[in-house]
């Protein structure tokens, strides 16, 4: 933010509805979901910024579920966004509608869940864990505690762990998802602090870790002891409901057409975890992509792990002429 703010750019990064200092949402887990759906939050956005008397902006930026609200944003909304940047994670827009299925319905999707627990060892996808009701106490009450999960999530995710090498997957069926490290499709009997329990990195390892050294770390612990998960959560559990995601279906065959910018870690799994995902963002959905960058030493905080490239890439797409 410093950075874009030194180069004349006004920037303005709220904590979403969920997370943080946001008021105005409910931490239960038996609450009104609609609250947390996408175009709530693309709206939240939109308030902003009419409260703050801006009409339009220069770009929208969002990483990982950000990036599916930036998009999103630009989709419904190219007049407010002159530009999108997403980061991390490929956002393709709504599922399509059935198309050309009078007197043939289309035959029901396999499931994906039981074709994962069914593997040899079992195992399960991380969006549908984060939107069981156990997940959130399952992460405030883990036995490494609140500060040594976040390490060691945060560390798994990172360029930091060298099992992050990834590689393009074949297609959405259980023996490729398989492929996805365990912080993706899960141990079927473990919780997620579980699962990150083991790659906790050493001592030495942390100390050195200068993208989020401790005491920075210690205010995310900070925030989520004060909050719990269970706002973030319910993003999970709108995004894996075909109930909360069908509003998005009216617009359903829209393109992003306004100047659109990728950036990921090379060494993030995200922009392979839906197979495909990204070389469709690239040629169709976006018909304006002119930039797609995989930074090397980056995982999935590419944000944090390579800030100084983060922001070289962005003001160089933001001072390009559209």
């Amino acid at each position: 933010m410093p950075a874009l703010a030194e180069a004349g750019y006004h920037v303005v990064a709220p904590d979403q509805r969920g997370f943080g200092r946001t008021t105005g949402w409910d931490a239960a887990y038996d609450t009104d979901l609609g609250e947390f759906r996408t175009l709530t939050i693309v709206r939240d956005a939109l308030a902003l910024l009419a409260a703050l008397g801006i009409r339009q902006v220069e770009a929208v930026i969002g990483h990982d579920a950000g990036a599916r609200i930036a998009g999103t944003l630009a989709l419904a909304r190219p007049d407010v966004a002159r530009r999108v940047a997403m980061m991390s994670a490929p956002f393709t827009g709504p599922r399509p509608l059935p198309f050309g299925t009078e007197g043939a319905p289309a035959p029901p999707a396999p499931d994906i869940h039981a074709a994962l627990a069914a593997l040899d060892p079992p195992r399960k996808h991380y969006q549908w864990y984060y939107a069981t009701r156990p997940a959130n106490d399952d992460l405030m009450r883990c036995r490494q505690g609140l500060h040594d999960f976040l390490r060691a999530y945060y560390h798994h995710k990172s360029a930091d762990w060298p099992g992050n090498r990834p590689h393009p997957l074949r297609a959405w069926v259980a023996e490729e998802l398989a492929k996805l490290p365990t912080y993706y499709v899960m141990p079927l009997e473990q919780d997620m602090a579980q699962t990150v329990a083991p790659h906790m990195p050493a001592p030495e390892a942390v100390a050195a870790c200068r993208w989020l050294p401790d005491e920075e770390l210690a205010v995310y612990a900070a925030e989520y002891g004060r909050t719990g998960f269970q706002g973030g959560l319910n993003w999970y559990r709108c995004n894996t409901s075909p109930a909360h995601t069908a509003e998005l279906q009216l617009l359903a065959g829209r393109t992003i057409d306004v100047p659109a910018a990728f950036v990921s870690g090379a060494q993030d799994w995200g922009i392979h975890q839906v197979p495909g995902a990204l070389e469709t963002m690239r040629t169709r959905f976006c018909t304006r992509m002119t930039d797609c960058h995989l930074i090397e030493g980056a995982g999935h905080w590419v944000q944090q792990e390579q800030p100084a490239e983060v922001v070289r890439l962005l003001l160089d797409f933001l001072r390009r002429e559209g």
